[in-house]
Parts: C-alpha cells; sequence; structure tokens
C-alpha cells in the first residue's frame, strides 16, 4: 500500500464511528495500525454520509453515484489521501473512486474532501479485489492507479504481492478500449516484477513503448510526495508503469 504513517496528535485517539464499514478479512492489503485523529473521526461524521460508500455485492450505478455520466478512475490503496486529492482537482471532469482500509488514511482523505470542496471523490472502505469481483462491470473504467503498493521486500513474502496475473486480468477486464493502468512503485524487484505480469497481460499494451526499460516518465499529474522526496534525495529511485487496454 502507499505509505500509511501514524498522524500525530496530541488529542486521545478516536475511533471512526461504528456505522463506517470496516472489513473483517483483508486479502490484498496489510491492516495498518495507527491512531484515527479526533479531526479524521469528526470527518467520518461530517463528510463521510456523503462520500463513502458501503461495499455491495452489486454493481456500481456510478450515474446515479457521482450524481452525473463521467469517465471513472479506480485507485487501490491511497495511503493518506495527499496524491488522489491533488489529482482529483486536476482533473474535476473525471469521477474517483478509491478504495482503502486503513481507518485514518480515510478520515485524512475525508478531512481533505472537504478541506478542498471536491466533490468527484467517493470511497470504499474494503478490499479492492472484492470490489473489483463484485461492484465494478466489465469496461466500466476509464483508467485505474496503483500507486506505492507494500513491496513484500523478503523473497519469502513476495507472494503477498498484491499486483499478481489473477488481479491484473481482473483489473484490465473492468477497463474500457483505451483505458489506462498506472502504477508506481519506489522498490526495483517489485517493479521488474509488475513490468513483467503488466506485460504478460494480452489485454494491455505497454505505453512506454521502446523507451529504456519499458518505464515510463513520470505522468505530470502524479504528484511528488513527501515521502518520495525524501526517498529521492536519499538516492532511492521510483519507477512509473503505464498500460493501456487494447
Amino acid at each position: 500500500m502507499i505509505e500509511t504513517p501514524s498522524p500525530k496528535s496530541s488529542a486521545a485517539p478516536a475511533s471512526a464511528p461504528s456505522d463506517v464499514s470496516y472489513p473483517r478479512n483483508i486479502r490484498s492489503f496489510v491492516r495498518r495500525t495507527g491512531r484515527t485523529t479526533i479531526g479524521q473521526a469528526k470527518a467520518f461524521t461530517d463528510v463521510g454520509p456523503r462520500f463513502l460508500l458501503p461495499y455491495t455485492a452489486a454493481p456500481i450505478d456510478f450515474t446515479a453515484v457521482y450524481a452525473r455520466s463521467a469517465p471513472t478512475i479506480l485507485e487501490i490503496g491511497f495511503g493518506m489521501g495527499e496524491a488522489t486529492a491533488h489529482i482529483a482537482a486536476l482533473m474535476p471532469e473525471k469521477n474517483f473512486l478509491c478504495c482503502e482500509v486503513h481507518t485514518p488514511g480515510v478520515g485524512a482523505l475525508l478531512k481533505r474532501i472537504e478541506a478542498q470542496g471536491l466533490g468527484n471523490i467517493r470511497i470504499v472502505q474494503h478490499d479492492a479485489v472484492e470490489v473489483i469481483d463484485t461492484m465494478l462491470p466489465l469496461g466500466s473504467l476509464a483508467g485505474a492507479h496503483i500507486f506505492f503498493p507494500d513491496p513484500w521486500h523478503k523473497k519469502k513474502h513476495n507472494k503477498r504481492r498484491l499486483i499478481q496475473p489473477p488481479l491484473i486480468a481482473k483489473l484490465a477486464a473492468r477497463l474500457e478500449l483505451g483505458g489506462y493502468l498506472h502504477c508506481a512503485t519506489d522498490w526495483q524487484p517489485y517493479a521488474e516484477q509488475i513490468l513483467e505480469v503488466l506485460s504478460a497481460e494480452p489485454l494491455l499494451k505497454n505505453k512506454a513503448g521502446a523507451a529504456p526499460g519499458g518505464y515510463a516518465l513520470k505522468p505530470d499529474y502524479r504528484p511528488l510526495t513527501k515521502f518520495e522526496n525524501r526517498g529521492i534525495k536519499l538516492g532511492h529511485g521510483v519507477w512509473d508503469l503505464v498500460f493501456t487496454r487494447v
């Protein structure tokens, strides 16, 4: 998942409201520990009713959910929502459906939605694999973002990585023709695995074409996060991969 640091606050931690859905069994993500601040918990109450969608076993009616017809971008694992809010503000003409299981991160994005007046984001606090399986019709997405998924550095844990052939096959089938999948990671072995998995999916084509290594230049819409900037200063690389649905 994208970096999800625990917010620091001198106030006593508060939990999300009991009526906010929180999954019990996570298959694609690791549940992070962390405190939910009073401000984040308040955002669940004040902003959540409009922007949080419950997980259901039925396909989403995007027009009803967003009160308009517009291209929809799926984001898997948005951490604290910094990049999500930035991109949604840059692209008000697009809808963003965002999956994250980390309660402080969901609360943080709800705060950003309110502060920035963003109306084009909806959040499902649930495992993205199940959301893809049951809530997203085939060919319904204009794009998908997976930024800095957990790299699971140890070789014996590589099988726990999110980006594996079965998930990518499901995700590619949910993209419309010409839709795109944009992944980014700061761990080179994972970048190599992502490139291999995406290149092997017959429904996807590498947009980088003949670019060295098959990696894309960072698209302008993806901001440099504080975490990423820190890594760059330490000499760490960042790899972007952009594939399109064919």
